[in-house]
């Protein structure tokens, strides 16, 4: 460091202590120090204090008696999950109305156009929106009822929570739609709730819309109200098929002309059906009601509290769908504490340029994103000096992370971590992921260098998001927190695999009042995830540590999400890719830390001969085999099969490894009942999988 650096650092606000002492030094004492000397000296001795968790770190939850083995959050005062935080909020609707009250008519919901500033509409200007278009809604004779079911087919932008707001004032219930669900899908939902009205944001969406009218495959859609503009030809092409085309303006205008009294929900009536993609098959409509969303935004709020405590001041960047629940709950809260919400531009691409305009205080994410930073932050650190540098200061940050420190104002920071805060806004205080697990070595260093509580929460659609998240001050990373306040956790034996719930190992089962309905019209799969006794049953396989927090550690069945949450059937592609001609077997394989899927390829040793020669290829089996044509061949084949089957793009392989021998039972790869014994599969072929995952880019 140069004299003029140190002495500008010496001039910070924060080390005017400092320079009152150093006054005091005679000069050969200060000088023998060394001005840097002096400076780290001071950095330790004047470190600020630890953030003080909630409860003892070492005891996180604790057993329930009489409850087979279901562990609570010590946070509790009670057995009994908490359903509330504040006794004026039981539903989503009430919490909107808090959120009037304590922000005193600040801002609510924030849009910008291209290199504009965010315009904002005010907490009384969304809710005289919202109930004008839920006025609209029973003008046009929609029932203020919790059986009344609305679409909103759209991405994140203010219209959809004023919509939603609209729906919650007449207790009306929610059904989103998304884009990654697909066409036949879309059509399934339609149909399964009856919708007979969809908001939708733009033209592309209200024309699928109709074509699935005009082809009487959705003969009860009878309204499309539109959020952007558009033409006299989608009006017309309405009208031959009986569908009435409106705008979102005319919708509000009818309503503020015919204006109704609200008639707000219980909370145990139905909020939101969030149809979930599923493995297979049609998508499961869960069935949320507000008494869920509560209780799950209120167990946030507890384990929080006193830390994170949101506010007026507090700021959100929405841009993970609204359709899923976790950004739903998100938003529950900071609307529920008159916080301010903005909206990104609708273009992931223009994420950051979002981000510094809005400058957010809360930010969640998924794990892709935080791959996504951490590889172009370690990406920008191309000579041996900035990686040193990078990796000093990171350690330096973690080390202050093990004693509970969370700051954004050190040395490090002002020397080496400003640049990375200052493109998220440089005022993000709090950041939570989900969706699926992270990366310990990406979440360590992410929380390190961007000097902000970041939480790590656990849960799925069907506990309304969240069932188990991290405990202020343990900032560990490998596990997904406690059982957060509004719900129970056990683990249950799932004996085929040897996990044992006496072993503290076992399926994770959730239980209180975030736990679902069921799913819509659909007793069968409602048995198989709820138990007679209440407990949803995840399928997914968790370890309780000694500190009685979590760990997820496999996946009862053979169903995995990759990195950006989509969940993945492997056999089910596996079937596909067998039909492709020189194929004898395949193994699919995915991680939840990756965003595709990989695959090792078995060859037909008495097909690939021919099957290559018909493509200018030739050689023995073994050379084949090692050929990256043949081998790019093979994969263009499976790619052309999975397309013509209707697989999905995130549920195509993006590269493949091929290996001459076949699994059998003998070389320990396939069960006495010739099915595939996948953990074996990855350990065996584990080299060749991560070579994949590191060449490969997409």
């Amino acid at each position: 460091m140069q004299a003029h650096e140190l002495f500008r650092y010496f001039r910070m606000p924060e080390l005017a202590d400092f320079r009152q002492y150093v006054r005091t030094l005679p000069t050969n004492t200060l000088m023998g120090f060394g001005a840097f000397a002096a400076l780290t000296t001071f950095w330790y001795a004047t470190r600020p204090r630890a953030l003080k968790p909630p409860c003892d770190l070492s005891m996180q939850s604790v057993e329930v008696a009489g409850s087979d083995g279901a562990r609570r959050s010590t946070l509790l005062n009670s057995d009994e999950p908490m359903a509330y935080f504040y006794d004026d909020v039981r539903t989503v609707y009430e919490g909107f109305q808090r959120g009037i009250q304590v922000s005193n008519n600040g801002p609510c919901l924030g849009s910008r156009k291209p290199d504009q500033p965010y315009e904002w509409l005010s907490y009384k200007q969304v809710e005289e929106m919202s109930e004008c278009v839920g006025s609209a809604l029973i003008q046009k004779g929609f029932k203020a009822a919790p059986d009344q079911y609305i679409g909103i087919f759209a991405q994140n932008r203010p219209e959809w929570v004023i919509i939603e707001q609209g729906c919650f004032a007449f207790s009306m219930v929610v059904v989103p739609l998304y884009d990654t669900l697909g066409t036949e899908a879309i059509t399934y939902i339609v149909n399964k709730a009856e919708l007979s009205l969809v908001f939708v944001d733009k033209p592309e969406k209200a024309n699928l819309l109709l074509e699935g009218v005009e082809n009487k495959l959705t003969p009860g859609l009878k309204v499309v109200v539109l959020m952007d503009s558009y033409g006299s030809d989608l009006v017309e092409r309405g009208k031959k098929c009986g569908v009435e085309i409106t705008s979102m303006k005319a919708m509000e205008d009818l309503g503020r002309a015919n204006r109704k009294k609200p008639k707000p929900p219980a909370p145990e009536d139905l909020a939101v059906i969030c149809f979930t993609s599923g493995t297979t098959g049609n998508p499961k409509g869960a069935m949320i009601t507000h008494r869920n969303i509560v209780s799950d935004a209120s167990g946030f709020v507890k384990v929080t509290e006193n830390i994170v405590n949101p506010t007026p001041d507090d700021t959100l960047i929405s841009f993970l769908p609204l359709a899923h629940m976790f950004e739903r709950v998100v938003e529950c809260v900071m609307l529920c504490h008159g916080a301010k919400i903005g909206f990104f531009q609708g273009d992931i691409r223009l994420l950051m340029d979002d981000l510094k305009v809005l400058q957010p205080t809360i930010f969640p994410v998924v794990p892709r994103l935080l791959n996504r930073m951490f590889d172009r932050i370690f990406g920008q650190a191309n000579t041996t000096l900035k990686r040193w540098l990078l990796d000093f200061a990171s350690k330096r940050k973690e080390a202050e992370l093990r004693s509970c420190i969370i700051r954004n104002n050190s040395l490090w920071d002002k020397l080496i971590f400003r640049k990375i805060q200052s493109n998220l806004g440089g005022k993000v205080r709090l950041m939570i992921t989900g969706a699926a697990p992270v990366s310990a070595t990406v979440l360590t260093f992410l929380r390190a260098a961007l000097g902000c509580q970041f939480y790590e929460g656990y849960g799925q659609t069907e506990c309304t998001a969240g069932c188990s998240l991290t405990i202020p001050g343990d900032w560990t990373a490998g596990h997904v927190g406690a059982p957060m306040p509004c719900n129970l956790i056990k683990l249950v034996d799932v004996e085929e695999m040897n996990y044992l719930a006496a072993k503290g190992e076992g399926e994770v089962c959730v239980k209180g009042p975030n736990v679902f309905q069921g799913y819509l019209k659909d007793p069968a799969k409602t048995a198989e995830a709820l138990d007679k006794d209440g407990w949803l049953h995840t399928g997914d396989i968790g370890k309780w540590l000694p500190n009685g927090a979590l760990k997820i550690i496999d996946r009862k069945k053979h169903i995995f999400k990759l990195a950006q949450g989509e969940y993945i059937a492997p056999e089910k592609i596996e079937n596909i890719y067998l039909r492709s001609e020189p194929v004898a077997q395949v193994f699919v394989h995915g991680e939840s830390l990756q965003a595709f899927l990989v695959a090792i390829v078995v060859p037909d040793v008495e097909t690939l001969g021919r099957w290559a020669g018909k493509r200018g290829l030739a050689g023995s089996f073994e050379e084949l085999c090692r050929s990256k044509d043949v081998k790019k061949a093979i994969l263009e084949d499976l790619v052309r099969l999975g397309k013509e089957s209707g697989l999905k793009p995130f549920e195509q392989v993006k590269g493949l490894a091929l290996h001459p021998e076949l699994f059998s039972i003998e070389n320990g790869l396939l069960t006495p009942t010739m099915k595939a014994k996948r953990p074996e599969l990855r350990n065996y072929f584990r080299s060749q999988i991560d070579e994949l995952y590191s060449t490969i880019k997409v």
